[in-house]
């Protein structure tokens, strides 16, 4: 991919957004450009950045305005917005047109159709793993102890399940313990489906995470961070699988030193 001279980035909440600013610089991003949601984007990007403009979540036309007047047209979505900001929306009427067009409003429809009102702007949305390449998980352990056959059977099992509900725009997540799904992913996110599972497996049980079938890697890649790891602690979880080539390690030294104090083990596949 040739480097674009300016870049914009559309923050969400986490770790990710910074990590981001940080890898294009060093590919050669002379300016970064990101709009920023009040009450999710870390507000230390700020000083990262050269220009931040704040906005609510659904201010869609002042996003693209603020791109645009910036000589953004390559940007980048990193980091996710909380479930319930997405129930407290304040559309203004670009973001109202949107969602009057979408039969079904889910993270792929909106989020495509948010690439599509960019594009029509002149800004091309990249890929959410532009400059991060290297952080995509390599296939096998990552961290931890081998698994199991018990541990290989579910997540062979889990991979199949987490598949299927992919597939079906349900979620991306599941949660299993001995060939039983203890928990599906739906609107609450990731890290409320972990702790459902473990509260429900107890000790021991298996999260599986991966890409949809027809991931569309410009927005909602699978991505796995230190928090993971915490919230995945505290369920007492003891593995965490994933899917290599299509799945973000952030922070990975931090990561797997993480996963080994909890004796969690990564495997990707």
């Amino acid at each position: 991919m040739e480097v674009p001279e300016t870049v914009g980035i559309i923050a969400g909440n986490g770790v990710y957004p910074r990590l981001l600013v940080e890898a294009a610089r060093r590919a050669g991003v002379k300016k970064i450009v990101a709009t920023a949601f009040t009450g999710e984007t870390d507000e230390r990007l700020a000083g990262m950045v050269d220009e931040i403009h704040w906005m609510r979540v659904g201010q869609l036309g002042k996003l693209i305005s603020s791109f645009r007047n910036a000589g953004v047209a390559s940007a980048i979505m990193a980091g996710q917005i909380a479930p319930k900001n997405l129930f407290d929306l304040r559309p203004d009427w670009k973001t109202l047109l949107l969602l009057a067009r979408l039969k079904r409003r889910n993270a792929e429809s909106i989020f495509a159709a948010i690439g599509d009102e960019l594009g029509g702007a002149g800004i091309t949305l990249l890929p959410a793993t532009s400059f991060l390449e290297d952080c995509l998980a390599p296939t096998g352990l990552i961290a931890g102890r081998k698994l199991t056959p018990r541990e290989e059977d579910d997540v062979a099992f889990g991979f199949e399940i987490a598949g299927e509900i992919s597939r079906l725009d349900i979620g991306q997540t599941v949660v299993i313990k001995n060939g039983t799904v203890l928990a599906v992913e739906g609107f609450e996110g990731t890290n409320e489906a972990i702790k459902r599972g473990g509260s429900l497996g107890g000790k021991h049980s298996i999260m599986i995470k991966v890409a949809k079938p027809n991931q569309d890697m410009r927005f909602d890649v699978p991505v796995v961070g230190v928090t993971t790891i915490e919230v995945a602690t505290e369920a007492h979880l003891r593995v965490i699988a994933i899917e290599a080539g299509r799945t973000l390690l952030l922070e990975k030294e931090a990561l797997v030193a993480a996963a080994a104090r909890a004796n969690i083990s990564i495997v990707a596949r």
